[in-house]
């Protein structure tokens, strides 16, 4: 997979944590995930995006270490999601299997860097 259909793919994830936000219930909490679901999820799109215009690999290196932290916490909201049983699951688990995948190749991406600068 090359970074524009990684940037595509983490886009997606974007949009579907959005939707999924929508759906939690207008309750204290409900509001409360849904804002953070929405923030930290676009947050990890619109920061691979910049770290693919990254001018140098500390930067590349910066950037996508927040991309690992917002896609980390858009996992953690979808788990505490279901912890408190406010979406069902079939709903919520192919979002958060993503975000696991997603977090995966970001951090073996940042690891990749890390290692080729010390060789």
């Amino acid at each position: 997979m090359d970074r524009r259909e990684l940037v595509e793919r983490v886009k997606q994830f974007a949009h579907r944590c959005v939707k999924l936000a929508l759906a939690l219930p207008e309750t204290v909490l409900g509001r409360h995930i849904r804002s953070q679901l929405i923030c930290c999820s676009t947050g990890a799109a619109a920061n691979y995006r910049a770290a693919c215009v990254a001018q140098s690999r500390a930067a590349w290196v910066a950037k996508l270490s927040i991309v690992i932290e917002e896609v980390d916490e858009s996992c953690f909201w979808m788990e505490f999601i279901l912890d408190e049983d406010l979406l069902a699951k079939k709903r919520v688990a192919p979002l958060l299997t993503e975000g696991e995948e997603l977090k995966s190749i970001f951090i073996a991406a940042r690891h990749t860097t890390q290692s080729s600068r010390k060789s």
